[in-house]
């Protein structure tokens, strides 16, 4: 495994209507407790890919000692898998309100840094700046996964089901939000994201 892959298991059966409707103001606690890991406030659309993920000191590691710090590796893979429970959550592809704590269900799996010897000591200085072409592809993912998620919160919220045609779009942008950010961001791996879902 050379990408960060992202397992999430979405809920199947009868979904909670009411839970589903006030989707948006029920996350709201667990954007602010995520939100207290960043420099500074911002919309909720963000908070999932803005998160505290620690980068300058694992990037001076790289760069200075070759090694991926394996306390930093913890933290970076405990605060992406938070903001998967809560991106499922909010794109509505779970009812089970997202924990602080790990969850089976959602789970991150990054790549073996090996203590940094599998990682090119160098490509921290610039993988930020490869990933720009990511960036303006997953941009548009993004924008297509919340039209997806509002037609499905639509018909979520009035029937109690959740449409088969927004899951599997949602699941892939997700993902491969979490694969750019694996590469340019946790530097867990040296291998270029594939811009497909």
């Amino acid at each position: 495994m050379a990408q960060v892959v992202t397992n999430i298991e979405v809920t199947s059966g009868p979904r909670d209507r009411k839970t589903v409707f006030w989707r948006g103001i029920l996350v709201a606690p667990v954007a602010i407790f995520i939100s207290t890991f960043t420099n500074s406030w911002s919309n909720t659309s963000t908070y999932y890919y803005s998160t505290g993920i620690i980068v300058a000191p694992v990037a001076l590691a790289l760069i200075f000692r070759g090694k991926y710090p394996s306390y930093l590796l913890a933290f970076n893979k405990s605060l992406m898998e938070l903001s998967l429970r809560f991106g499922a959550y909010l794109f509505l592809l779970t009812d089970e309100y997202p924990s602080i704590e790990a969850n089976p269900k959602f789970t991150i799996e990054l790549p073996d840094v090996d203590q940094g010897r599998a990682l090119n000591q160098f490509m921290p200085l610039i993988k930020w700046f490869l990933a720009i072409p990511l960036y303006i592809f997953g941009f548009f993912y993004v924008l297509y996964a919340i039209i997806l998620t509002f037609f499905a919160w639509i018909i979520t919220s009035a029937t109690g089901e959740y449409p088969e045609w927004a899951k599997s779009h949602v699941l892939k942008t997700i993902s491969y939000i979490n694969r750019v950010y694996g590469y340019a961001f946790l530097l867990v791996t040296d291998e270029y994201p594939s811009f497909n879902l």
